[in-house]
């Protein structure tokens, strides 16, 4: 690949992991949220708007993790993914599990757009998986559930 398609690609990449396009981005999310609200459960859902972030954001980790650590160990699935349900959240957490949200987000762009990352290379202590098929789990896995809160977030809005 030629270093044009190389920073292509790389663009590519953080424009789907920053929520470009047909995506929602988690900071347009949140700045439109009322955080009072993010402990409040729909009927007919199992979980709150803290839960589904912080749901993200331990995918997200463990994603990251996976992509540069071949010590780390992944948490127990499906269960590990997610808070307790009893515990709901709170304003303090949202807002914990944002930052720590966006700080691991940057993190993967920054293995994204560093030159010595080779996109398609075998990650060494996986089954076949690369960076740029990780990359693109985060954004898929993130741009997925940010839907889900986009519409929590109404029906949430016209509840209260």
């Amino acid at each position: 690949m030629d270093f044009d398609q190389d920073k292509s690609l790389r663009d590519h990449l953080l424009f789907l992991l920053r929520g470009g396009g047909a995506h929602l981005g988690l900071d347009d999310f949140v700045a439109d949220f009322p955080v009072e609200l993010c402990r409040r459960k729909i009927d007919g859902l199992p979980y709150t708007p803290w839960q589904v972030i912080e749901h993200m954001r331990i995918a997200q980790w463990d994603i990251l993790e996976f992509s540069r650590d071949a010590a780390h160990k992944s948490p127990k699935f499906p269960d590990g993914y997610w808070p307790k349900p009893d515990e709901p959240g709170n304003t303090e957490l949202w807002y914990e599990t944002i930052e720590t949200f966006r700080a691991d987000l940057k993190q993967m762009e920054d293995l994204v757009t560093d030159p010595a990352t080779d996109l398609f290379a075998k990650i060494a202590h996986g089954d076949g998986q690369t960076i740029l098929r990780e990359a693109l789990l985060v954004a898929d896995h993130n741009a997925y559930h940010l839907g889900a809160l986009a519409v929590m977030s109404r029906i949430l809005k016209v509840e209260h």
